[in-house]
Formats: structure tokens, C-alpha cells, sequence
């Protein structure tokens, strides 16, 4: 088949989205696909590359000063007369404002069996309007809930719920112009569904991760040295991006009070983000934290790979995720998982089977979690083991199946709905 991937975020950029789009695209390279990933440019500038067999257009785009494009190191906040000052990143996350003409350009050029939007951004509004235009069967994958935009933006409370709710309904009226919508979870489809009303096939698919690269092991003397973990200590594992909504303060205030009673543990924080410098200066203030948390920074595979197996536990306290890719790479580590009750997590970690689900926001409730994994070496294993069962069910080429049948499944419908009727 002829695909193509429609993404606001795309490799290198680190967050699911942009993860699930580069392995989505390569993955249906490897089957024999021919693929074209349309993006905005991290540059400005129009450009096209092929990344690992894959068609990747950059279309033209301008910088959104005010978040970091996730690829280069966040720098710290500047002062002035003692005040902090808002950050202006000047690697700032790229949009493409208006990019019909281009994206008809390379539809007509490629003439794809069939498009797969992942954001409704201009570029994914473009290709769908192109698409029905067309007759081009359009797949989209919804990845977000309305809270995952308006808590980054820190939406007034008085006026969250009316926003959130205007959000909803603008998603379902997008859904509703799709020929198929998955999302990855059961759980993110009832939540964001929930009493309206569409007639497109839904049904979720997982993101998937790569169960030949995320896997229990051992992980060399040299490794730990790399990154200035000690050995021979527990520690409890944080992936992701350290803003301010993943909520990675509420992990650190946990793994303190856990210090009472595991004063041997490790907190490794792996990921960058705009909440970075300000829990790094928390931690140096505080002598007891200092000298048990590490901020490794942005880390990529392969060394993403072992850094999972350096943990004992993965914790989060991230309140926003419709499925969480980060949590899937965990359980297929072998990791127990401790998470809070909200979003998608519970199909991922299952309360008393791989892990503990706690209350948002409760920070002892996180704490014993913690303890109560790190302290019993045969809860550990058990719920390692189970972590690793469930993450068999989020075999990435299991999500290709599943996504190359409703590409078929679509085509199969927009040829019937064009054949002429006896």
C-alpha cells in the first residue's frame, strides 16, 4: 500500500506522538509498504529525507517560542532583579501554519491508497480536507484528551471545565469525518466518547513498543558508571518529559518520605522538560534528596534500552495519558509499575497484578508503593513477571496487524462506496 502519516511531531522530538509516528512509519517500511511521513520542517525551510526507507516532507514552518521542541536540552530560566523571567526557547516546538499548497502537492504527486493523521493540526486538517476531496480513505488516531492541552496551559480552573468540554466536542466532530478512528485504549475511548454520538468504526489500538528491544537483562559495571548510578542500590525509575503536567515533583516528595524506610534508594530521572531546572534546585536544596536523585537527562536507544533495566520500580504520578508509552517500555522491561488513577494507565498497570494504582496527588499513598515494592523481593519478581505478560499484549508488530487490517478495511469501503449501484 501507499500510506501516508500526517503528524504535527515527528523523530527526533521525543513524546508519544512523535514516537508512535516514526515507529508506525518504519514499521510499515519493513512490511513492504511505501510510506510518506508529512511533518512540520525543524528548520523553517521545505525539505524532503528519506529516514530509514520513509518519504519524510518537512513542510514550512514558524517557531511557537513558548515550549521547547524536545530535542534540544532546555535551558535554564534567566532572572532579572532576582525574578524569574518567562522562558523564550530558541529551539522552540515548529508549526506549520498554512500548508494546504504543499500538502496538495505531494498528495498529487504520491497518490496514496490511504491517509493516517495523527494530530489535528494544520497539516492533519489539510490532508483530511485533500482526502475527502479526493475519495481517499482517511484512518486518524486520536491521542489526546482535552485536559492533556489545557493543563500545560495552565487553563484557570474556573474556566477548565467549559474549555475542556468545547475540546471534546471539537475531537468527535473531527473523529467524525474519518472512515476509522483508533485511539490506544479502551478506557480513552469510553472517557472521550462517553455519551455522544458517531457513526465512524472506533476501536483502540495499542501504540505498541518493540519487545526484541525492551526486555528484562542485566546491565553492565560500565553502564552504571556512564550515567553515575551506583550499583548495588534499588532505584526507582522515572522515563519521560519533566514538565510541569507529568507532575515528576510529586514523585520526588514520594521518594523522600520512601528514604525513611529505604534509605538506600535511588531516584533516576531520566527525560528534559521546562519543570527540569526548578526540581533540580529543589533537590539540591534539600541534603537528603541530593545525595539519592539523579537527573540523567534526555536518553535515547540504545542506552534507553538499559536505562529501563537499571530499574527496580517505574514510577509516575502523570495524570494526562491516554495510554503512556513510557509505562509499556517499563512493564516489557520487566519493571513493577506504580501510577495514579487517571487517564488510560489501569490497562497498563493493573492495580495488585504488576503494580499499585494510587490516588492523584497522594504523595504517601505513592511513597508506600515504593516501599512496599523495594522492601519484598518476592512481590517484586511476581509483579515483574506479570509486567512483562501484560506488555506481550503491546507487541508493536501485533499494533501493525491491526492498523495495516483497518487500512484494508477502509480501502475495501471507499471501492465499494464508489462502485456504481445495480
Amino acid at each position: 500500500m501507499r500510506i501516508v502519516i500526517a503528524t504535527a511531531v515527528y523523530h527526533p522530538m521525543i513524546n508519544g506522538v512523535a514516537v508512535f509516528a516514526h515507529n508506525l512509519a518504519m514499521g510499515l517500511v519493513s512490511r513492504g509498504n511505501e510510506v510518506v511521513v508529512i511533518c512540520p520542517s525543524r528548520t523553517g525551510k521545505n525539505y524532503v529525507l528519506m529516514e530509514d526507507g520513509v518519504e519524510v516532507h518537512y513542510l514550512r514552518s514558524v517557531q511557537v517560542k513558548v515550549y521547547p521542541d524536545q530535542i534540544h536540552d532546555v535551558p535554564d530560566k534567566k532572572t532579572f532583579l532576582g525574578v524569574k523571567l518567562p522562558t523564550l526557547y530558541r529551539h522552540g516546538f515548529r508549526v506549520s501554519v498554512f500548508p494546504a499548497i504543499e500538502v496538495r502537492k505531494i498528495l498529487d504527486d504520491f497518490l496514496p491508497d490511504v491517509v493516517h493523521v495523527q494530530v489535528s493540526d494544520p497539516i492533519g486538517l489539510s490532508v483530511v480536507s485533500y482526502a475527502r476531496k479526493n475519495g481517499i480513505p482517511v484512518v486518524t488516531t486520536e491521542h489526546n484528551q482535552p485536559e492533556v492541552l489545557t493543563e500545560p496551559l495552565r487553563v484557570p480552573k474556573l474556566v477548565k471545565k467549559p474549555v475542556d468540554a468545547l475540546l471534546s466536542a471539537y475531537f468527535v466532530n473531527r473523529q467524525s469525518k474519518s472512515d476509522f478512528v483508533t485511539m490506544p485504549t479502551k478506557k480513552a475511548i469510553y472517557k472521550l466518547l462517553e455519551g455522544k454520538d458517531i457513526k465512524v468504526p472506533v476501536a483502540a489500538v495499542s501504540n505498541g513498543v518493540d519487545l526484541s528491544a525492551f526486555r528484562p537483562g542485566k546491565v553492565s559495571s560500565t553502564f552504571y558508571k556512564k550515567y553515575g548510578v551506583p550499583s548495588g542500590r534499588p532505584v526507582v525509575l522515572y522515563v519521560g518529559r519533566v514538565d510541569p503536567e507529568k507532575n515528576v515533583g510529586l514523585v520526588i516528595e514520594a521518594f523522600k518520605l520512601t528514604l525513611a524506610k529505604v534509605p538506600s534508594a535511588v531516584l533516576l530521572i531520566v527525560g528534559d522538560g521546562v519543570d527540569k531546572a526548578r526540581l533540580m534546585g529543589l533537590v539540591e536544596e534539600d541534603s537528603l534528596l541530593k545525595k539519592s536523585v539523579i537527573f540523567a537527562g534526555r536518553v535515547v536507544p540504545p542506552d534507553l534500552y538499559e536505562m529501563y533495566r537499571l530499574g527496580s520500580v517505574f514510577a509516575t504520578a502523570s495524570e494526562i495519558e491516554t495510554q503512556g508509552i513510557v509505562l509499556v517500555e517499563a512493564a516489557a522491561s520487566g519493571l513493577p509499575l506504580i501510577a495514579v488513577d487517571k487517564g488510560a494507565v489501569s490497562e497498563i498497570c493493573v492495580n495488585g497484578e504488576n503494580g499499585f494504582l494510587c490516588e492523584p496527588g497522594d504523595v504517601a499513598g505513592i511513597a508506600e508503593a515504593m516501599v512496599r515494592v523495594l522492601s519484598d523481593d518476592s512481590l517484586r519478581k511476581k509483579y515483574s513477571q506479570r509486567s512483562v505478560e501484560i506488555a506481550t499484549e503491546h507487541d508493536f508488530e501485533k499494533t501493525l496487524d491491526k492498523f495495516l487490517n483497518i487500512y484494508r478495511r477502509v480501502i475495501k469501503m471507499k471501492k465499494a462506496e464508489e462502485s456504481p449501484r445495480e
